[in-house]
């Protein structure tokens, strides 16, 4: 049975809650968000519980579940219930506010250390044995094929450019060019394969979710990572402009030197620099530098629960921008 989202400050206080809460807090600003993402979510909370008329005991109300877990990942507390809905709300919110150009986008990945040491990843063939290699790594060669984690076995070692190979997962964000926002996020293990098939995946969800049948061309900007011959082929597919930075190191770029040369793609290549801000506050003020929670569907929750966290905050701001009448 559903309990109702409703305040009981009076059983404790004389004064409301509100009365706490400076006029000015930036917290009132996305609460207003919030409640009205959570509203556009009633008829979905109805489904998961069951009908008064069966009676038994309210439950805590889901809405205030909710405003709980975004409160723990703005003040950097863990969190890990799937927010799938919640997040595709927030998303919404900013496309009423014409916030979303909806055409040009830019994709990138970030690594995020898993909750398990070096000292947890062994042998497979000798997991729960006694006599363990745990911890003595000289003169072996380790790898996810022969090894895994005992703390968390979705996690994989991985190293990219000269960061040392460490346990980790990789979070992936799609983020709109007009203001950064992100509009999907994704974690997956870590692999050399994971960035491109993360974005094909969530650039595709992008195309179809455009509304009309009329053709609108669509572009993706991304880093040079991203410059491999099967990932243009398969954005161009999709008819998606690929504006991925050309990768000329001893080598020839996929990326057709006529899409290079555009004008568009230039904006692309200046826009896709702001994707990196979801990470940095996802990394510091949401504590997704190194996770504590373990398996990837929990960390994939958390992170896409801070993501949404990112938005509300970038909402806040671009709101106090445009009121302003700088925008």
């Amino acid at each position: 049975m559903r309990g109702a989202d409703t305040f009981t400050e009076s059983l404790f206080t004389m004064r409301h809650l509100d009365d706490f809460v400076p006029a000015d807090h930036p917290l009132r600003v996305i609460r207003v968000m919030v409640n009205k993402a959570l509203a556009n979510m009633d008829e979905l909370f109805a489904r998961m519980y069951a009908a008064d008329i069966k009676g038994g005991r309210p439950s805590i109300a889901p809405e205030k579940l909710l405003r709980a877990m975004l409160i723990q990942v703005l003040y950097s507390v863990r969190s890990e219930r799937q927010v799938i809905e919640f997040f595709n709300q927030i998303v919404q919110q900013a496309q009423e506010q014409e916030l979303l150009s909806g055409e040009h986008f830019s994709v990138d990945g970030t690594l995020i250390q898993a909750w398990a040491g070096h000292k947890s990843f062994v042998r497979k063939d000798r997991q729960g044995d006694d006599d363990t290699d745990a911890g003595n790594f000289k003169d072996q060669k380790r790898s996810n094929d022969t090894h895994e984690s005992t703390t968390d076995g979705d996690a994989r070692l991985y190293r990219k450019g000269k960061t040392a190979s460490e346990l980790r997962f990789m979070g992936h964000t799609l983020t709109d060019n007009r203001h950064g926002l992100v509009v999907s996020a994704v974690v997956t293990q870590a692999d050399g394969h994971a960035e491109r098939e993360a974005a094909k995946a969530m650039i595709n969800d992008a195309r179809q979710a455009l509304p009309g049948d009329d053709p609108i061309t669509i572009t993706l900007g991304a880093d040079k990572g991203y410059d491999a011959k099967e990932f243009i082929d398969a954005l161009q597919e999709m008819n998606v402009l690929p504006h991925v930075a050309q990768n000329k190191s001893g080598r020839q770029s996929a990326v057709p030197d006529r899409i290079a040369g555009s004008e568009g793609y230039a904006i692309s290549q200046q826009k896709r620099k702001l994707i990196e801000q979801g990470f940095g506050w996802a990394k510091t003020v949401g504590h997704m530098r190194q996770v504590v929670v373990r398996g990837i569907k929990k960390v994939d929750q958390m992170f896409v629960l801070t993501m949404a966290g990112y938005n509300l905050t970038r909402l806040r701001s671009l709101g106090q921008i445009r009121l302003q009448g700088q925008v």
